[in-house]
């Protein structure tokens, strides 16, 4: 295979990014399908290939090696499990599904197909999240015992009262939204530890009555004063892992404080140094010790635009993936794993009380 044919599997405005970024990094667009067709028309007028009526039509064209998948989350499993009974090879978008069973199900449609399976976590190919990943594997760390991952928006509800903000279509707010990434990032950067408990809250606070909300910026389309919003704005938890590290989670779509108020970031905590940095940052600090001395040190890292690293890397990877035949970078395991942590803070939330996460025998793949 010399290049890869890709399907894009909604052509809303993440399909458009993956249209971008495949064609940027060698990989064809040779056919785009939406719900609305005039959406799939309007992608492959810009990225080239030929707009689909329907899924089954995408499916069937023999010059369709592959399909990156951006639809709604209720759709995923089934978008994915009929691409990989048709011999396709998916690049999924996240969170992975609405539940661990289908997630559980897109698996066995992956091992049955024998194709690959990559998930969307792009933070994993930002230049910061490259530098720490290489300083924990390389000792600088030490052990990580703890570690710290907030993404904070003041105002960011996405598309409010659409899909976004309805349970139904999206499965939660901003914990399933924004948690995701922060959460698979920790568990990639220290090693993929097995995570048993965990204490979480969830809050709904600011999206109702919907035509009272004020926002700083909104994507995924103008708020709907008589749309649905029955999902939370904001998250924390506390993790507790086997191996004895902690992890505190914090993501809003919405709060009450002022910008830059509160740290974005990723903070790890070792015994021989600490790391902290913006996923989508230039920049990561190293607090460490030197020659007896308290030091903080500064690695340079490329002048880059971190998020189009972080697209480009995932391309690359899952052209190696489907080409070459070896391992996706972010497997179907790893989004199982998070899917499994989601749905744990969710239930604590409900509950209000710590909880186990379910199904933790697969979390370390």
């Amino acid at each position: 295979m010399t290049s890869i044919g890709l399907g894009i599997v909604g052509a809303g405005s993440i399909g458009n990014v993956h249209a971008e970024t495949a064609t940027r990094n060698g990989v064809r667009v040779t056919a785009a399908w939406d719900i609305h067709f005039d959406r799939a028309q309007g992608l492959t007028s810009i990225h080239g290939g030929v707009p689909a009526r329907s899924l089954d039509d995408l499916l069937a064209m023999p010059e369709v090696d592959a399909v990156a998948i951006a639809v709604p989350n209720a759709a995923h499993a089934e978008c994915a499990i009929r691409a990989f009974e048709r011999g396709k090879h998916v690049l999924l978008e996240k969170p992975m599904a609405m539940s661990v069973p289908e997630c559980d199900a897109i698996l066995a449609a992956a091992s049955a197909a024998r194709r690959t399976l990559q998930l969307g976590f792009i933070c994993r190919g930002t230049p910061t999240a490259q530098l720490a990943k290489q300083l924990v594997d390389a000792g600088r760390l030490g052990a990580v015992y703890h570690a710290k991952c907030s993404l904070y928006r003041r105002r960011g509800i996405p598309g409010l009262g659409g899909w976004f903000t309805t349970r139904a279509s999206s499965g939660g707010g901003a914990l399933i939204d924004l948690g995701v990434h922060a959460l698979d990032l920790v568990r990639y950067l220290t090693g993929k530890p097995r995570m048993l408990r965990v204490s979480g809250a969830c809050y709904s606070t600011f999206g109702a009555p919907i035509d009272s909300y004020r926002f700083v910026d909104m994507w995924a389309g103008p708020p709907r004063p008589h749309g649905i919003f029955d999902v939370e704005d904001q998250s924390t938890a506390l993790i507790r892992c086997a191996n004895g590290m902690t992890i505190e989670l914090n993501v809003t779509w919405a709060v009450n404080q002022p910008e830059g108020g509160l740290r974005d970031g990723i903070f790890l905590f070792g015994r021989e140094g600490g790391a902290s940095f913006q996923i989508f940052g230039s920049a990561l600090t190293l607090a460490t010790e030197e020659n007896g001395r308290l030091v903080d040190v500064h690695p340079l890292l490329p002048n880059v635009d971190a998020l189009r690293k972080g697209w480009d890397a995932q391309y690359v990877q899952f052209s190696n993936a489907v080409k070459h035949g070896v391992a996706p970078h972010a497997t179907g395991h790893d989004g199982r794993a998070i899917q499994a942590l989601i749905e744990a803070i969710y239930r604590s939330s409900a509950e209000q009380r710590e909880v186990e996460v379910a199904d933790v025998g697969d979390s370390g793949r």
